[in-house]
């Protein structure tokens, strides 16, 4: 059985719960974590550019210009049972570079988890920010690490940009609210439908995100971005799901209801965020592509990766502002 599999309950895709919570900063969560000073150089981000869930840490580092704070260090993006690897090669999709750990030298990331938990025995996933001082993971939940790093008092205030602030205050209520809905009924919802293993799972995956496309699409009608007018953490964890879903899960996941460019409101919407300065050069296609056509062979056995469909991010999104 595959640490997939594990994640299967009555042939339906249920993901892990994050093991390691710890904060960085001002902790903004009821009862709070453990809290570690900010430091610039202290933290390091382990994160495949192929992944959605690393791909939102990596927008919000770079809109929080926290390039010199936190050194990031890519995994290639294909992988087999021995998970996300550094395989020192060269890319030149994305930001370009090679897929090297600069920091440790290891060549999995699960020596991360080795080191942090001898006896760690569930599946290792991107991203991870990585404490050198401590020499252990604080944390492996993308939503924590978004709203550090989108926070001036916590990681984000080491940045150029540390008066960014993604989660204000007097939105949070209703952040926490679309991001839990979108979370559940879209990004999660593709891999839900994915992974399931019977038509009922299936079935139930699919029609609970294709009628949240449909509500997302009348909400965008009348607003810009997710909240309104202001960008938040909100539209930064939902674009990842938006980038890939005609290049990979319309066809990969079998989500084939619609396309994104068939809701006029959404394909705007994601266009409008594909041209903040900064997002496209996080966008890495080509490994997003490889990563999913090559990765899970129950899915795709020959790992053809298909050639389109190759949209025109760059078309005027039109949104205003």
């Amino acid at each position: 059985m595959t640490l997939i599999d594990a994640e299967v309950h009555d042939g339906e895709f249920q993901r892990q719960v994050s093991s390691f919570r710890d904060w960085v900063g001002v902790d903004p969560r009821p009862g709070g974590g453990e809290a570690l000073a900010a430091e610039a150089g202290r933290y390091h981000l382990y994160v495949s550019l192929a992944c959605p869930w690393c791909h939102r840490t990596v927008i919000v580092r770079e809109l929080a210009a926290l390039a010199d704070a936190i050194p990031v260090w890519y995994a290639a993006p294909y992988r087999d049972e021995r998970g996300w690897a550094f395989t020192a090669e060269s890319f030149d999709d994305g930001p370009g570079g090679r897929y090297v750990d600069g920091l440790n030298g290891w060549d999995f990331l699960a020596q991360a988890y080795a080191a942090s938990d001898p006896g760690y025995e569930a599946r290792v996933t991107a991203p991870v920010l990585w404490d050198a001082e401590r020499r252990r993971i604080v944390n492996n939940e993308s939503a924590d690490i978004v709203r550090m790093m989108g926070q001036g008092d916590s990681l984000g205030g080491l940045g150029a940009g540390a008066d960014l602030d993604l989660y204000p205050r007097e939105l949070r209520e209703e952040i926490d609210r679309t991001n839990e809905r979108t979370f559940a009924k879209i990004s999660n919802a593709v891999y839900r439908a994915g992974f399931a293993r019977s038509q009922r799972a299936y079935d139930h995956a699919v029609t609970e995100l294709f009628e949240n496309l449909e509500w997302l699409d009348d909400l965008l009608a009348a607003r810009r971005f997710l909240l309104g007018d202001r960008i938040t953490e909100a539209d930064w964890r939902l674009f990842p799901a938006l980038v890939r879903f005609d290049e990979v899960y319309v066809t990969h996941f079998r989500c084939n209801r619609r396309r994104i460019v068939d809701y006029e409101n959404t394909w705007a919407y994601a266009r409008d965020l594909y041209q903040q300065p900064g997002v496209a050069r996080t966008v890495a296609m080509k490994q997003i592509k490889t990563h999913y056509y090559t990765t899970h062979d129950e899915l795709n056995p020959k790992r053809i990766i298909p050639i389109g469909p190759g949209y025109d991010w760059d078309e005027p999104a039109r949104r205003g502002g």
